[in-house]
Protein backbone atom coordinates (compact mmCIF):
# COMPACT_ATOMS: atom_id res chain seq x y z
CA UNK A 1 0.00 0.00 0.00
CA UNK A 2 2.75 2.45 0.97
CA UNK A 3 4.69 1.52 -2.17
CA UNK A 4 1.66 2.34 -4.34
CA UNK A 5 1.22 5.71 -2.67
CA UNK A 6 4.92 6.54 -3.16
CA UNK A 7 4.74 5.54 -6.84
CA UNK A 8 1.63 7.70 -7.27
CA UNK A 9 3.29 10.71 -5.64
CA UNK A 10 6.45 10.20 -7.71
CA UNK A 11 4.28 10.02 -10.84
CA UNK A 12 2.56 13.28 -9.94
CA UNK A 13 5.91 14.97 -9.31
CA UNK A 14 7.36 13.72 -12.60
CA UNK A 15 4.22 14.79 -14.43
CA UNK A 16 4.33 18.28 -12.94
CA UNK A 17 8.03 18.91 -13.48
CA UNK A 18 8.16 17.16 -16.86
CA UNK A 19 5.25 19.21 -18.19
CA UNK A 20 6.75 22.39 -16.77
CA UNK A 21 10.14 21.74 -18.38
CA UNK A 22 8.52 20.80 -21.68
CA UNK A 23 6.44 23.98 -21.84
CA UNK A 24 9.21 26.32 -20.64
CA UNK A 25 11.89 24.81 -22.86
CA UNK A 26 9.70 24.67 -25.95
CA UNK A 27 8.42 28.21 -25.41
CA UNK A 28 11.92 29.59 -24.93
CA UNK A 29 13.20 27.80 -28.04
CA UNK A 30 10.26 28.95 -30.15
CA UNK A 31 10.63 32.56 -29.02
CA UNK A 32 14.38 32.47 -29.77
CA UNK A 33 13.54 31.24 -33.27
CA UNK A 34 11.28 34.26 -33.78
CA UNK A 35 7.91 32.56 -33.39
CA UNK A 36 5.26 34.98 -32.12
CA UNK A 37 4.06 34.55 -28.52
CA UNK A 38 0.50 33.92 -29.78
CA UNK A 39 1.64 31.03 -31.97
CA UNK A 40 3.72 29.65 -29.11
CA UNK A 41 0.67 29.73 -26.87
CA UNK A 42 -1.55 28.09 -29.44
CA UNK A 43 0.84 25.29 -30.34
CA UNK A 44 3.76 24.62 -28.03
CA UNK A 45 2.02 25.33 -24.74
CA UNK A 46 -1.16 23.56 -25.88
CA UNK A 47 0.86 20.47 -26.78
CA UNK A 48 2.73 20.57 -23.47
CA UNK A 49 -0.41 20.79 -21.41
CA UNK A 50 -2.12 18.06 -23.45
CA UNK A 51 0.80 15.63 -23.46
CA UNK A 52 -0.29 13.80 -20.25
CA UNK A 53 -3.69 13.03 -21.78
CA UNK A 54 -1.97 11.94 -24.99
CA UNK A 55 0.35 9.59 -23.08
CA UNK A 56 -2.57 8.01 -21.21
CA UNK A 57 -4.61 7.63 -24.41
CA UNK A 58 -1.72 6.06 -26.31
CA UNK A 59 -0.99 3.63 -23.48
CA UNK A 60 -4.67 2.74 -23.17
CA UNK A 61 -5.03 2.23 -26.91
CA UNK A 62 -1.94 0.02 -27.07
CA UNK A 63 -3.21 -1.99 -24.10
CA UNK A 64 -6.47 -2.72 -25.87
CA UNK A 65 -8.69 -0.56 -23.67
CA UNK A 66 -9.84 1.97 -26.21
CA UNK A 67 -12.78 2.97 -24.03
CA UNK A 68 -10.33 4.43 -21.52
CA UNK A 69 -8.56 6.37 -24.28
CA UNK A 70 -11.80 7.77 -25.66
CA UNK A 71 -13.14 8.58 -22.19
CA UNK A 72 -9.88 10.31 -21.33
CA UNK A 73 -10.08 12.58 -24.37
CA UNK A 74 -13.77 13.40 -24.00
CA UNK A 75 -13.56 13.84 -20.23
CA UNK A 76 -10.49 16.07 -20.50
CA UNK A 77 -12.21 18.31 -23.04
CA UNK A 78 -15.38 18.57 -20.96
CA UNK A 79 -13.43 19.38 -17.80
CA UNK A 80 -11.22 21.94 -19.54
CA UNK A 81 -14.20 23.75 -21.04
CA UNK A 82 -16.54 23.61 -18.07
CA UNK A 83 -14.18 23.36 -15.10
CA UNK A 84 -11.13 25.42 -16.01
CA UNK A 85 -12.93 28.03 -18.10
CA UNK A 86 -15.72 28.31 -15.53
CA UNK A 87 -13.29 28.70 -12.63
CA UNK A 88 -11.29 31.31 -14.52
CA UNK A 89 -14.50 33.23 -15.29
CA UNK A 90 -15.45 33.14 -11.60
CA UNK A 91 -12.12 34.67 -10.66
CA UNK A 92 -12.06 37.27 -13.44
CA UNK A 93 -15.02 37.96 -15.75
CA UNK A 94 -14.06 37.55 -19.39
CA UNK A 95 -15.02 39.31 -22.55
CA UNK A 96 -15.39 37.09 -25.58
CA UNK A 97 -14.71 38.24 -29.11
CA UNK A 98 -17.54 37.80 -31.60
CA UNK A 99 -15.29 35.59 -33.77
CA UNK A 100 -15.15 32.98 -31.03
CA UNK A 101 -18.92 32.81 -30.74
CA UNK A 102 -19.63 32.97 -34.48
CA UNK A 103 -16.78 30.87 -35.90
CA UNK A 104 -14.71 29.00 -33.33
CA UNK A 105 -17.53 27.60 -31.17
CA UNK A 106 -19.53 26.18 -34.11
CA UNK A 107 -16.36 24.54 -35.45
CA UNK A 108 -15.60 23.07 -32.03
CA UNK A 109 -19.14 21.73 -31.75
CA UNK A 110 -18.94 20.38 -35.31
CA UNK A 111 -15.70 18.53 -34.58
CA UNK A 112 -17.25 17.03 -31.45
CA UNK A 113 -20.29 15.90 -33.45
CA UNK A 114 -17.94 14.45 -36.07
CA UNK A 115 -16.39 12.29 -33.35
CA UNK A 116 -19.85 11.05 -32.37
CA UNK A 117 -20.60 10.24 -36.02
CA UNK A 118 -17.28 8.40 -36.48
CA UNK A 119 -17.97 6.35 -33.34
CA UNK A 120 -21.53 5.46 -34.39
CA UNK A 121 -20.62 1.81 -35.01
CA UNK A 122 -18.81 1.48 -31.66
CA UNK A 123 -15.39 1.34 -33.32
CA UNK A 124 -12.97 4.16 -34.00
CA UNK A 125 -10.57 2.84 -36.63
CA UNK A 126 -6.98 3.97 -37.05
CA UNK A 127 -7.88 5.90 -40.21
CA UNK A 128 -10.83 7.61 -38.52
CA UNK A 129 -8.63 8.53 -35.57
CA UNK A 130 -5.94 9.98 -37.82
CA UNK A 131 -8.51 11.93 -39.83
CA UNK A 132 -10.23 13.24 -36.73
CA UNK A 133 -6.95 14.24 -35.08
CA UNK A 134 -5.69 15.97 -38.20
CA UNK A 135 -8.97 17.83 -38.62
CA UNK A 136 -9.03 18.92 -35.00
CA UNK A 137 -5.40 20.01 -35.13
CA UNK A 138 -5.65 22.07 -38.31
CA UNK A 139 -9.19 23.41 -37.98
CA UNK A 140 -9.82 24.03 -34.28
CA UNK A 141 -6.40 24.58 -32.75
Amino acid sequence: MLYSILILLAGFALLYFGGDYLVKGSSTLALQLGVTPLLVGLTVVAFGTSSPEMAVSIKAGMSGVGDVALGNVVGSNIFNILGILGLAALIQPMTVKAQIVKIDMPICIGVSLALCWLYRDGVLSRGEGIGYSAGKLFIVD
